[in-house]
């Protein structure tokens, strides 16, 4: 019987440091970005903390896809035979797919904020009176990318829980049962 030790490694590891970082920029550094001294500094604040952490995050979202792939390989007789298990691959691609957009858009975001320099801003998401109008535009939409991301990374946490149950001997054994039923 084969294992897919690594895959599951990879993917659990990878979503982990996904989810995880976002949640903890959202709740620690954006905030604490407001503590710089000057609403001049804040920026460059959140801005310095956030590309250190792109480069993390894009190497856990790499682990988490390669695992993803190699779980899917894995259980490519299972996404066949038993019933259930498609949706939910169908549903975790398409919620990882929501991430990475969601993602890659807040970086795109982030990127205009960095290229601003010192901007005055209150905090990482929220604008001071004297932000220009198209840094506060980012800010607005980041604020709501830091908890969209998040979101979608907790949700692929649920649904590969749920694939686990899937792979209960019981399971598998009434999914398949239920397939073979006209």
């Amino acid at each position: 019987m084969a294992t897919n030790t690594v895959s599951r490694s990879l993917h659990d590891l990878g979503l982990s440091a996904w989810f995880g970082g976002t949640l903890a920029n959202a709740v620690a550094l954006n905030p604490a970005a407001a503590r710089a001294g000057d609403p001049s500094s804040s920026g460059s604040v959140a801005n310095a903390g956030w590309d250190r952490w792109t480069p993390v995050n894009a190497a856990a979202i790499a682990l988490h896809l390669a695992g993803s792939l190699g779980q899917l390989g894995g259980n490519s007789a299972r996404v066949q035979g038993q019933q259930g298990v498609a949706g939910m691959a169908v549903t975790k691609t398409a919620l990882t797919a929501a991430a990475l957009a969601a993602t890659g858009y807040s970086r795109v975001l982030g990127k205009r904020l960095s290229k601003r320099g010192d901007v005055p801003v209150s905090s990482g998401t929220e604008p001071h009176v004297a932000t220009p109008d198209e840094v506060a535009s980012a800010q607005r939409q980041l604020k709501m990318l830091q908890w969209a991301i998040p979101a979608l990374t907790g949700a692929l946490v649920t649904v590969s829980s749920y694939a686990g149950e899937q792979q209960r001997a019981s399971e598998v054994k009434k999914g398949v049962l239920k397939r073979l039923r006209p």
